[in-house]
């Protein structure tokens, strides 16, 4: 096993579009990390560089204690899972299995040996004889990995692996994904757009927008104190609330009304200074009474989320909206306040998006 180690690297295509722009990032030993965001942010093209299947235009790519920035895929001793899996169709599962060690030079018997263990540690014994085209997407999804897992990698990277899976058997995967990395302990590369799979699957990640990283944290820094508004807007399942204000003594007003800030973020931002608040609707309290701090507004949607609902509350200059149980939402209509949990609320700037308390924010542990 081993950690990946870049530093300031760079993919640069013709028309000199950066799509990784000079990154430095440390990835542990054994650790799951994603690298998550929008499409076209990067990410894969990083996944690929790492992989040796994009040459880097500079920088440097480390495994473990190992310079592999100029070596062929098959010499930095990893395994890449795609998205659409990449089965050879008129071979066996065993024969798709066992092919990476057939290009390594093992001899037949060898390698079907290992393709027969790697398929029963994914519960594919029953299937060695059967073509691609007579499985499921799950033991689609299943056969790619035990391909990976047969060649003993030192790093993992899987691109987009879950995403031509329907919703059912991509809850069921991801699980048996991060039960998998946990018994193997081998150091794993995830690519996704869907932060719902990177908050529930990776130790670490990495938001990535533009070629560069924008954060790197667990899934509950980067949940709770997103680093700027690109951030808070993409992960979450809800979006979060930003709320754009001026600053007022120890407050924020927004369009007339006033909401606390923490005194953290009062060290950083000067009276009348234009900032963005920003609170998720988990961390709201939703009240039909007024009360200090709260904001007002008219309950104009409610969205019904399983367990709970989404209350959207319409004032003047702008929209803020709150988790509340299912069945305490108050009716469409109805005068309702909202206030949040004390050191729930963020500061940003409205100049570029950053966290005022960034250096903070950056000291999370």
């Amino acid at each position: 096993m081993a950690s990946i180690q870049l530093d300031g690297l760079t993919k640069v295509y013709p028309g000199d579009v950066r799509a990784v722009d000079a990154l430095d990032l440390s990835i542990v030993d054994g650790e799951f990390f994603a690298l998550l965001g929008p499409s076209g942010c990067g990410k894969t093209t990083l996944l690929r560089t790492i992989a040796g299947l994009e040459e880097a235009t500079s920088g440097t790519v480390r495994i473990g204690d190992r310079d592999v920035t100029q070596l062929p895929p098959g010499k930095r001793e990893l395994a890449m899972v795609f998205q659409d899996y990449a089965l050879f169709p008129h071979m066996t599962v065993a024969d798709n299995i066992s092919y990476p060690l057939k290009i390594k030079g093992l001899a037949k018997p060898e390698r079907l040996t290992k393709a027969v263990e790697a398929g029963e540690e994914l519960s594919l014994g029953g299937l060695m004889e059967r073509r691609p085209g007579e499985l499921s997407g799950g033991q689609q999804q299943r056969v790619a990995l035990a391909r990976a897992i047969a060649v003993h990698p030192q790093v993992f990277l899987f691109d987009e692996p879950l995403s031509n899976l329907d919703a059912r058997l991509r809850l069921e995967a991801r699980t048996f994904l991060k039960r998998l990395q946990r018994e193997l302990g081998v150091t794993t590369v995830f690519v996704t757009h869907d932060q719902a799979e990177a908050l529930a699957m990776a130790d670490r990640m990495a938001v990535m927008d533009a070629g560069k990283i924008r954060q790197v944290g667990t899934a509950r820094e980067v949940f709770q104190r997103p680093a700027s508004t690109f951030v808070a807007n993409f992960i979450g399942s809800t979006p979060m609330n930003l709320l754009p204000g001026v600053v007022q003594g120890d407050g924020v007003d927004v369009s007339g009304q006033r909401i606390p800030m923490p005194a953290d973020s009062r060290e950083h931002v000067a009276d009348g200074q234009d900032v963005v608040v920003g609170v998720r609707p988990e961390y709201l309290t939703l009240s039909q009474s007024a009360a200090d701090g709260a904001l007002h507004g008219v309950v104009a949607i409610i969205e019904n989320l399983g367990t709970s609902a989404l209350v959207t509350l319409e004032a003047d200059g702008f929209t803020v909206a709150a988790t509340v149980p299912d069945g305490e939402e108050p009716p469409i209509g109805a005068d309702a306040w909202v206030s949040a949990a004390e050191g729930r609320t963020l500061v940003y700037r409205a100049s570029d998006g950053e966290l005022v308390d960034a250096p903070v924010a950056a000291a999370i542990a």
